[in-house]
């Protein structure tokens, strides 16, 4: 009876000096977290970040504060942690080797989402590829091309790669080559270029700009460029290209085509 009695009282100790505060400890640091994750959540409703980001965000920080609140609490148990920190460490570094790549895009996703060199929306060219930006997940970003087919490329080698954004500012010029015949007088090509430039979807406080750009061998080669927004790029390029046609009809001016003058001697 006695030992018993020293059993439980011994046990009692043990419980009041060790479990009762490692308890104590553990449900103290579960509000805490709660509280963090709270007040993360809010910061990232009102940052810039990407929406994809969001979650994986607050799970990595929910994962890490969890980790750490139960290290904390078997340490007050008298848990020795040392070797649960090293396992873990080899575990982690095991891990992190045998999904290099996936780590490089996911690390990578953060990278654009915090740099922003874009948006979804937005029209860019990257790696050789153009199209309009869909999604911009943790480890692919999703384009949509002009012809309809979704593309994804690892975020890796879009951060590795060179990344062209047509419509982060706002307006695009349109460069449009045009060839006339040497028959046809400079100025007249010229005024007739520049009045082909003035279509609906085309920038009225930017005047069209021509020029001539170099002399053929069949034909004197002319640029017109037109300034549009950037969502009006493809329809004011096709615009332009339909009018020059007809103002070159309307003024007589004749588009030439590679050809070849052959000359006789007797």
């Amino acid at each position: 009876m006695n030992t018993i009695n020293a059993w439980l009282s011994g046990m009692g100790g043990f419980l009041l000096a060790t479990v009762l505060p490692a308890l104590l400890i553990f449900v103290v640091g579960v509000v805490l977290i709660r509280l963090v994750l709270k007040l993360v959540a809010k910061a990232l409703t009102k940052s810039k970040l990407e929406k994809a980001a969001h979650s994986l965000i607050k799970t990595v920080i929910r994962a890490v504060l969890y980790g750490l609140l139960a290290l904390i609490a078997a340490s007050r148990l008298g848990i020795d942690v040392t070797g649960i920190v090293a396992l873990a460490s080899v575990l982690t570094l095991a891990i992190s080797l045998s999904v290099q790549n996936a780590l490089t895009n996911l690390i990578s996703g953060f990278t654009l989402l915090y740099t922003k060199p874009f948006s979804s929306g937005d029209f860019v060219e990257i790696a050789g590829q153009s199209g309009t930006v869909q999604e911009i997940g943790l480890t692919y970003t999703k384009l949509s091309t002009g012809d309809n087919k979704s593309v994804f490329i690892p975020n890796g080698a879009v951060t590795s790669a060179e990344i062209v954004n047509y419509t982060v500012l706002g307006t695009r010029r349109v460069d449009v080559p045009i060839s006339a015949a040497y028959s046809a007088s400079v100025e007249q090509v010229l005024a007739a270029l520049r009045q082909a430039g003035k279509v609906p979807t085309a920038l009225e406080e930017k005047e069209p700009f021509a020029a001539v750009k170099g002399y053929g061998d069949s034909a004197i080669n002319y640029v017109l460029q037109v300034w549009s927004t950037a969502d009006d790029y493809w329809t004011t390029l096709f615009a332009v290209n339909e009018k020059v046609k007809q103002v070159f009809d309307e003024n007589g001016i004749e588009m030439t085509y590679p050809h070849l003058n052959v000359h006789l001697d007797k």
